[in-house]
C-alpha cells in the first residue's frame, strides 16, 4: 500500500501506523496482548471483537464518547465537516447553542478523533472517517438499543418493508411527486426531511398539538405508543411521514425529521470541556496538614485498638465467609465508632495484611505476625503503609450492609466486597485534590461532575450496581480520606501529596514532625485513675492497657484500675511488687495510698483458690472458703461437691468455673497437672504467616515499554510473515500452493532450498507445524543446516531458532521487491 493510498480496512490503517503509535493502542487497550496477535490482521480483528470494543468505550471521557456516538449516527463513512456539525449543529436554530460553544467544540473535537484513532475505533481519513462496526452496532439506535443520542433510524430504516401504495400516500400527503420506485421514494422524502427551507414550510402547516407531539420525542427517546383510532395532530404526522410504524401498536420519529428539529445537533448539550473542580473553601495549607496529622495519629491508635481487641483470638469467621452483625457491632462498641467506620478500619488492617484468619477448625480471624513487625515501626511510617495499602486495596468497605445481585447481605470482611475500580477512582480523585492549590478544598458536587465527564456512563438510565459504582466509590474516598488523615479539613495535605507523587519515605519524613512524641509517664489520681496526656511508649501503654481498663480517650486517655483489671495483670505472670515497681517509675505523681492497696489486696487473693482439670475443681487450703462457696446460691448451677476437706470437682470444664467463681468476687488462679500456676498472657494469639489480600485488576494490566516493544516486534515480524510476496508455482505444478495456505515441497526441495539460502543468505518462508500440531506460517533467514534440522534468525520471533526440517510443510523464496 502506497503512502497515499487511503486504507480501506482497519488493519490497513493499523499497518500504515508507526510503531509508537501501535504501541499507543495496545497501552491503551492491553487487553489485546492477550496472548500477543500473531500479526496486524488478528490484531485489527481482536479489535473489533464486541467485549474489547465496550471496554474501550467505558474508558473514554464524555466528548469523546459524545464523538463517537455522533459517528454512530451520521453516514458511514462521514466526512470531517459533517461529523462537526452534528456536534455544533447547522447555525440555523434560535441562538440556544452559543459560538462559544462553537467554538470549544470546534477546538477540543481534533483531540477527541486523535483517542478515537489511536484506541482503533474509529480509522479512515478525515475526509472518510468510518466507526468501527461493532461500536456503531453498539451506539446506533434501535428498538431494542435506543442511541445514547436519542435520535432514530433513518427515513431509509424505518420505512423498509413499508408498502409501495404507503410510501406514495406520504409522497402525496407531503406535496412531492408520485413514484412508483420505492428506493427513489424513500430517497425524496429523506430529501425533503434535511432540507431546512422546505421542512419549514411543512412544520409551519402542522397544528400545534402536532408540534407539541414533536417536542415530546426531539431530543429521545425517539418512540410513542398510538391507538388504533390515533388523534388527529398524531395521524397528521402519521399521513406525512413524520412518524413512521414500527409496529401495529408503535411509532418513531425519523432521524432526518429529529434533526432538523434539533438543529441539526445530535447531542443536546455537548461537553467538549471538562468540569471545572471548584473549591468549597481556602484554608491554612499549615492548618490542614496539622489536621490531616492528627487524624493520622487516630487511624493508628485505631487499628493498635482493633489488633488489642483481637489479640487473643478474635471473631469467629461466618461458614459463608466474613464477619456476623453482632461482631461488627461489637468492634464498633469497642472502638467507639459507627458500624461502617468499624467496617472501614476492619478492612484496612486486612488489607494491610494486619488480620487475616487463622486457618483453624474453628477459624478465627487474628493478627498476622506482620502486625508485630508494624507496631515495632515509627508512628510516621506505620501511616504510610496503611496509606499505600488503601491507595491499592481493592476491597470496598463501603458495600457493607449493603447486598449483593442475589439479595445476600455483605458483610465486613466478606468474599464480596472487591470492586476492580476502587484504586483507580482513588487515585483520579486524589489528583484532582491535587491539582488544586494547597489548602482547598473542593466541592464534592463538582468533583462528582468532573469525575462522571471523564468516565460517563454509556446509555441512559442506569440498570446495575456499576451503573452509579464509580459515584459511590468517589464519595466513599471522600470519607475515608479524611478518616486516615490523607486529607485534613476538606483539603489534601502535604504529605499525601508527597506520597502521591515522590513515595513513602518522603511522605513519613513530612508527617513525621507533625506527629506527637510518645511520652515515658503518666499521672496517677487518687480515685484509681491514670491519665496520659499523650500517646504513650509502646511498652508502657502495653503495659498499662493490662494493668487499667480505657476509661476515656481524647487528647488525654484516662486508664482506671479495678480489681479486675489489677488481677489481669497478675494472671499474665507480674506479681505486686513488680506493678508498684511499675507504676513508681513511670508516674510524674506519688502512687496514691489506695491504688497500693488495690493491688496488695488483689494480690494477696489471687491463687487462693487453684482451678484445675477434672473435669475441673477447686483446691484451697482454707476451708472455710470453701464453705463460703458451697453455700452461695450462685454456685448452684457449677454442681459442686466436695471431695476432700480442701477440694470441690465441679462439672463445668476449668475455664468456666474459671469466670464464674471471678464473677462471684473471687480471685481464683488455673493451675496445670502439675499443680502449677498457668500463667495468661495477653496477646498470645497469632496466624500463621499471611500475605496481604491482592487486589482484584480492573482488566488486564498496562503492560510496560519492555513489553510493549517486544509484542510490537512481535505483531510486525508475524505481519511480515503473513503478507510479504513470495515466489510460488504455478498453479497445478509440482509444489504449487494456493494462495492462503501453508506452502508444500517435498523433503528434497525443502532441504535443497533452505541449503540455497544459507549459503547466499537469503530469506524464505516457510510452513511450520509444532510438537502440538499448530500449524504457522514464518519467515526466516537460514544460517546453518546440518543433522536434520536447521537454524535461522526468525523474523516472526525476532530471535534465532533452530526447526526440525520433518516439521518444515514446504519452503518458498520471497520475491523481488516489487514483483510476486
Amino acid at each position: 500500500m502506497g503512502t497515499t493510498t487511503p486504507p480501506r480496512t482497519l488493519a490497513e490503517a493499523l499497518r500504515a501506523r508507526g510503531d509508537e503509535s501501535l504501541a499507543g493502542l495496545l497501552r491503551a487497550r492491553p487487553d489485546l496482548l492477550n496472548p500477543v496477535p500473531n500479526d496486524i490482521t488478528q490484531l485489527a480483528t481482536r479489535a473489533g471483537t464486541r467485549a474489547s470494543v465496550v471496554r474501550a468505550l467505558e474508558h473514554l471521557d464524555r466528548f469523546a464518547l459524545q464523538t463517537a456516538e455522533a459517528l454512530a449516527v451520521a453516514p458511514d463513512p462521514a466526512p470531517y465537516d459533517t461529523l462537526l456539525s452534528l456536534l455544533t449543529g447547522d447555525g440555523l436554530d434560535d441562538g440556544e447553542q452559543r459560538d462559544d460553544v462553537g467554538a470549544a467544540i470546534t477546538a477540543a473535537l481534533p483531540g477527541a478523533l486523535a483517542t478515537l484513532r489511536e484506541q482503533a475505533l474509529v480509522w479512515g481519513e478525515d475526509d472518510r472517517l468510518r466507526l468501527v462496526r461493532t461500536a456503531r452496532e453498539l451506539l446506533a439506535p434501535s428498538p431494542q438499543h435506543p442511541s445514547p443520542t436519542g435520535l432514530g433510524p433513518t427515513v431509509a430504516e424505518a420505512t423498509a418493508g413499508m408498502s409501495p401504495g404507503r410510501l406514495q400516500e406520504i409522497l402525496a400527503a407531503t406535496g412531492l411527486p408520485a413514484t412508483h420506485d420505492p428506493v427513489s421514494a424513500v430517497a425524496a422524502l429523506s430529501a425533503l426531511f434535511t432540507d431546512r427551507t422546505r421542512m419549514a414550510e411543512l412544520l409551519d402547516t402542522a397544528p400545534v398539538e402536532a408540534l407539541s407531539v414533536l417536542d415530546r420525542l426531539v431530543w429521545g427517546p425517539p418512540y410513542g405508543e398510538v391507538t388504533p383510532n390515533p388523534t388527529p395532530p398524531v395521524k397528521w404526522l402519521r399521513d406525512r411521514g413524520l412518524l413512521l410504524p414500527v409496529s401495529t401498536r408503535t411509532v418513531v420519529l425519523p432521524r432526518e425529521a429529529a434533526l432538523h428539529l434539533r438543529a441539526g445537533r445530535a447531542h443536546r448539550v455537548p461537553e467538549p470541556v471538562p468540569p471545572v473542580v471548584a473549591a468549597a473553601a481556602d484554608r491554612d495549607p499549615q492548618a490542614v496538614d496539622r489536621a490531616a496529622a492528627g487524624q493520622a495519629f487516630t487511624a493508628l491508635s485505631t487499628i493498635e485498638e482493633l489488633l488489642k481487641l483481637w489479640d487473643g483470638g478474635g471473631p469467629t469467621i461466618l461458614r459463608a465467609g466474613g464477619l456476623s452483625v453482632r461482631e461488627l457491632k461489637r468492634a464498633a462498641t469497642a472502638l467507639d465508632v459507627s458500624e461502617p467506620i468499624a467496617a472501614f478500619w476492619i478492612e484496612l488492617a486486612y488489607g494491610a495484611g494486619l488480620l487475616a484468619s487463622d486457618g483453624e477448625t474453628d477459624e478465627r480471624y487474628a493478627p498476622t505476625p506482620a502486625s508485630d513487625e508494624w507496631l515495632d515501626l515509627s508512628a510516621e511510617d506505620r501511616w504510610t503503609h496503611l496509606a499505600t495499602a488503601w491507595l491499592a486495596a481493592t476491597r470496598t468497605p463501603g458495600l457493607v450492609g449493603g447486598q449483593d445481585a442475589k439479595g445476600r447481605a455483605l458483610s465486613a470482611l466478606g468474599p464480596e466486597l472487591d470492586r476492580s475500580a476502587a484504586p483507580d477512582v482513588r487515585r483520579r480523585v486524589l489528583a484532582l485534590f491535587a491539582e488544586l492549590p494547597p489548602g482547598t478544598a473542593p466541592e464534592a458536587e463538582t468533583l462528582l461532575r468532573r469525575l462522571r465527564w471523564e468516565r460517563p456512563l454509556r446509555g441512559s438510565a442506569p440498570t446495575a450496581e456499576g451503573s452509579d459504582l464509580r459515584s459511590r466509590l468517589a464519595l466513599w474516598t471522600l470519607n475515608e480520606a479524611e478518616l486516615l488523615g490523607i486529607t485534613g479539613r476538606g483539603a489534601l495535605s502535604a504529605q499525601a501529596r508527597a506520597l502521591l507523587d515522590e513515595g513513602e519515605e518522603t511522605a513519613a519524613a513530612l508527617l513525621s514532625p507533625l506527629l506527637p512524641e510518645p511520652l515515658d509517664h503518666v499521672l496517677l489520681q487518687a480515685d484509681l485513675t491514670a491519665v496520659a496526656p499523650g500517646p504513650l511508649e509502646r511498652p508502657l501503654a502495653d503495659m498499662l492497657s493490662v494493668l487499667a481498663d480505657v476509661e476515656s480517650k481524647g487528647g488525654a486517655t484516662v486508664y482506671r484500675f479495678t480489681p479486675g483489671s489489677v488481677r489481669r495483670a497478675l494472671d499474665a505472670g507480674q506479681a505486686a511488687a513488680d506493678l508498684h515497681a511499675f507504676l513508681a517509675a513511670h508516674s510524674r505523681t506519688p502512687v496514691p495510698q489506695p491504688l497500693s492497696y488495690l493491688i496488695d489486696d488483689v494480690a494477696r487473693r489471687h491463687g487462693h483458690l487453684r482451678i484445675g482439670a477434672a473435669a475441673a475443681y477447686v483446691r484451697c487450703d482454707d476451708e472455710a472458703v470453701l464453705n463460703e462457696i458451697l453455700a452461695d446460691r450462685r454456685s448452684t448451677g457449677l454442681r459442686l461437691r466436695r471431695l476432700a476437706p480442701t477440694v470441690l470437682a465441679s462439672q463445668a470444664d476449668p475455664g468456666s468455673l474459671l469466670e464464674a467463681l471471678r464473677d462471684m468476687g473471687y480471685a481464683p488462679a488455673a493451675e496445670s497437672a502439675e499443680g502449677d500456676v498457668l500463667i495468661t498472657r495477653a496477646g498470645a494469639r497469632r496466624t500463621p504467616p499471611r500475605t496481604p489480600p491482592v487486589p482484584v485488576p480492573e482488566g488486564p494490566p498496562v503492560p510496560d515499554d519492555t513489553l510493549l516493544g517486544a509484542a510490537v516486534r512481535a505483531i510486525r515480524a508475524g505481519d511480515t510473515a503473513a503478507t510479504v510476496a513470495r515466489k510460488e508455482p504455478q498453479e497445478g505444478a509440482p509444489g504449487s500452493t494456493p494462495s492462503g495456505t501453508l506452502p508444500r515441497t517435498t523433503p528434497a526441495e525443502t532441504l535443497a532450498t533452505v541449503q540455497a539460502a544459507a549459503m547466499t543468505g537469503s530469506t524464505v518462508w516457510i510452513g511450520y507445524v509444532n510438537a502440538d500440531g499448530a500449524a504457522s506460517q514464518r519467515v526466516i533467514a537460514p544460517v546453518r543446516v546440518e543433522g536434520g534440522f536447521v537454524t535461522a534468525y526468525d523474523h516472526t520471533a525476532d530471535e534465532v531458532r533452530t526447526y526440525p526440517l520433518h516439521r518444515i510443510t514446504g519452503v518458498a523464496e520471497l520475491a523481488e521487491e516489487g514483483k510476486g
